[in-house]
């Protein structure tokens, strides 16, 4: 209707304009009525539309512009007008606010029927009619459509859309389950505990529906200034009348009054705004969110999927004595190969990574919530949560340590039933996200809070590295939307997450972000801004468009209010009639335009674009850096051993040597002669990776001094007491200084390419 009315009333104003110029005043008087009475209709409805809500909007003085210059034949002034307020109403169609959340694909993701099992029968009922005790029978794959206890043997469950953590769970018999998780292994039954109707995924979309009927509406810029504006250009109108004793200088205070600037340069400078989000990959769905992202002070983030990839990977592999690495990842990553289970495929690609060969596994089978069993080049291999003994070789429990500091996932192989090897799986945190926290704080977000239905331990180590001002664990659905609220309360709010779970507080937030590239279409659809990349760092580039749009829509608006109030006064005392003061207002009108239209430009808001052979260099050493990260483990493994007293230690110093001499500082020689160069230009100066190249050199000085104490031990024939302290400290500092360095050169450097982020 809005565009309807924009292209009648552009016509009447044209066709009266043909007509004046071809002689035809009543003619031209005809069409610019007619335009002036259709804008005044719609105006009049948007005006008590506003007044029902208990606001005083822009429209009110473009009503009284209409009406006045019909009471007093100023025809032409009242079509300028109208054409003024269509044009401005059907921008903020196009950038308007959805008024409500779109629940639909939460909604589609309930199970309509459920399988009750009656003695021996199995029958197909509706969801509705699922009692408590009942027996329900869920099939591989499929939705738990009611909360319950297992009572198969085990069940392996998928709960990332609940907590967003991607590895599945394993639940033994009788323990309790939840709605809305997937069935990722075979048939199971449950005895239902609630009713569909009180089930946990239930009160998730209870919960969004919730969150988005309790969210006020967002205030617009336009209504805001209108507050004060309205107030100010009534009274001088009726200051005018009053003095003048006639009602064509109130009309033409009134004229020259009405808030095109508000009415158009806001919604032009928005919209321009969404322009340039769209072209990044951000799809926001109207002005109103805009605006609110660039206001707000605060950030709640989900972990799993935003702050770290979602998707596990190897950080270690640990083996017993007499395997190597590349010997026990390639036989687990070739009994893995025909396994579904996430774990199962970053194994593999793990071993695919470091170029580890791959052998066809025969005799393959799978045991949910245990692990996989195949025979490869003749040996029987298991993988995956394997029982263990209680008495575990020293470096077994060293891997159970590990694991339980780092919050990694153990799978375990075993080779013709020894325990051959352990390999630690973790979600990695974004290469890009503490980046984008430090430009997001620079952009005004002041407090960064992390939501997690994790466990304390990861969310604290994610909180640590990334500097958040608040982190909260084992968060449900409930608690996400509490803690958003009280959010709320302090600040305007922003949320950004990925899973279903996270979709009521997206929904409760002053403004909700989803992770749409892979995260799922119900966060989306409860969100009002989507990255349609898989990028954290498309959000700092969105907060920064959000907020200089908001910026130069206040400038064009107070500008152009500023000049109307000006000429409002020269109306008031009678020097501007009522036609001319519209034409001065388009005047006015279209210098805010022009100013406002500069959103459509900007500062590059992402990090400095680097060249093609820069590109290509951060492509080279990114996969170096992927390929060595796991051999770092020699180090670490060379000093226990060292430290133990372990014959074979020289042995491991060697291997470690050998690394440092033959892949690591080659690697390191080439960053310093080829990469930093390249970053050079981009990046401003040599000095932005000078820091790095210092680090360079001290990795050097103590691979040296690695490489001494080899010396030294060979031609004593072993290693001596006296060099175990120092071998202990350039071992140890070695590998936590490169853990350190490559880490930073990801998040300094590699995260400029976008060829970089698009692989992770």
């Amino acid at each position: 209707m809005r565009w309807a009315l924009l292209a009648v009333t552009l016509a009447a104003l044209a066709a009266g304009g043909i007509a004046w110029l071809l002689g035809a005043t009543a003619v031209a008087d005809g069409c610019w009525i007619a335009g002036t009475v259709v804008a005044l209709g719609p105006a009049i409805w948007w005006v008590i539309a506003a007044l029902r809500t208990g606001r005083i909007g822009v429209d009110i003085l473009a009503v009284l512009s209409l009406a006045g210059a019909l009471a007093v034949g100023e025809y032409v002034a009242g079509a300028l007008v109208g054409v003024m307020l269509a044009t401005g109403q059907a921008l903020d169609a196009a950038a308007e606010r959805r008024a409500t959340k779109d629940l639909r694909a939460l909604l589609d993701r309930v199970p309509h029927t459920a399988r009750r099992r009656v003695g021996g029968d199995v029958e197909v009922v509706g969801l509705d009619v699922i009692a408590v005790d009942d027996i329900v029978i869920v099939g591989p794959g499929e939705v738990l459509p009611v909360d319950g206890l297992v009572l198969s043997e085990s069940a392996v469950l998928d709960e990332s859309a609940l907590t967003g953590e991607a590895a599945h769970v394993r639940r033994d018999r009788d323990e309790a389950v939840r709605s809305g998780v997937v069935n990722a292994g075979g048939g199971l039954e449950l005895r239902a505990t609630a009713t569909a109707a009180d089930s946990t995924y239930a009160g998730i979309v209870a919960l969004a529906k919730q969150a988005a009927a309790e969210s006020a509406p967002v205030v617009r810029i336009a209504d805001r200034l209108a507050g004060w504006f309205v107030p100010a250009a009534l009274a001088v109108a009726g200051l005018a009348w009053l003095l003048s004793g006639t009602a064509q200088r109130a009309v033409a205070v009134l004229v020259v009054a009405t808030p095109c600037p508000l009415l158009l340069a806001a919604p032009v400078a928005i919209v321009s705004g969404l322009s340039r989000t769209s072209r990044i990959g951000v799809l926001v769905r109207g002005g109103g969110a805009l605006e609110t992202l660039g206001r707000a002070s605060t950030l709640v983030l989900d972990k799993t999927g935003t702050l770290t990839t979602g998707r596990p990977r190897g950080t270690d592999v640990a083996v017993a004595p007499g395997w190597t690495v590349d010997a026990v990842l390639g036989l687990a990553a070739s009994a893995d190969q025909l396994s579904p289970h996430i774990l199962a495929a970053a194994i593999v690609a793990e071993a695919r990574l470091r170029g580890v060969p791959l052998r066809v596994p025969t005799d393959v089978s799978e045991q949910a919530g245990t692990g996989v069993s195949a025979v490869v080049d003749g040996r029987r291999v298991a993988v995956g949560n394997l029982d263990l003994d209680d008495a575990l070789p020293d470096w077994a429990a060293g891997v159970l340590s590990r694991a339980s500091l780092d919050a990694a996932v153990v799978a375990w192989v075993r080779v013709d039933g020894d325990l051959a090897g352990a390999i630690l799986l973790t979600d990695p945190l974004r290469p890009d996200a503490p980046r984008t926290l430090r430009r997001l704080r620079a952009a005004g977000m002041t407090r960064l809070v992390m939501l997690t239905g994790d466990r304390p331990a990861p969310a604290r180590q994610i909180g640590t590295v990334l500097g958040l001002d608040e982190v909260a664990a084992q968060q449900t659905p409930a608690d996400k939307v509490a803690k958003v609220r009280a959010e709320r309360e302090k600040a305007v709010t922003a949320m950004v997450g990925d899973g279903v779970n996270d979709a009521p507080a997206l929904a409760a937030a002053d403004v909700g972000v989803a992770m749409g590239a892979r995260g799922s279409t119900a966060s989306s659809e409860a969100a009002d801004i989507v990255l349609t990349a898989d990028r954290l760092d498309r959000l700092a580039d969105a907060k920064l468009i959000a907020r200089r749009s908001r910026r130069i829509a206040v400038q064009s608006a107070g500008v152009g209010m500023g000049l109307s109030l000006v000429a409002m006064g020269f109306a008031a005392a009678g020097w501007l009639p009522p036609a001319a003061g519209a034409l001065l207002q388009e005047g006015i009108d279209l210098a805010v335009i022009l100013n406002a239209l500069r959103a459509l430009g900007g500062d590059h808001t992402g990090p400095p674009p680097l060249s093609h052979d820069a590109e290509q260099l951060v492509a080279r050493f990114s996969a170096e850096h992927d390929r060595m990260r796991d051999d770092l483990s020699v180090l670490r493994d060379a000093a226990q051993q060292i430290g133990a007293g372990d014959p074979s230690a020289l042995d491991s110093l060697r291997a470690a040597d050998t690394f440092l001499q033959q892949t690591l500082l080659p690697h390191e020689d080439a960053e310093d002669s080829a990469l930093y160069p390249e970053l050079a230009r981009p990046l401003g100066s040599a000095e932005a990776t000078a820091t790095m190249s210092r680090m360079h050199a001290e990795i050097h000085r103590l691979a040296q001094r690695v490489h001494t104490h080899l010396d030294v031990a060979d031609e004593n024939g072993g290693l001596r007491a006296e060099q175990t302290d120092d071998l202990l400290a350039c071992l140890y500092g070695l590998y936590a200084l490169l853990c350190l360095h490559f880490v930073q050169e990801e998040e300094n450097f590699f995260v400029l390419a976008p060829a970089f982020l698009n692989t992770l």
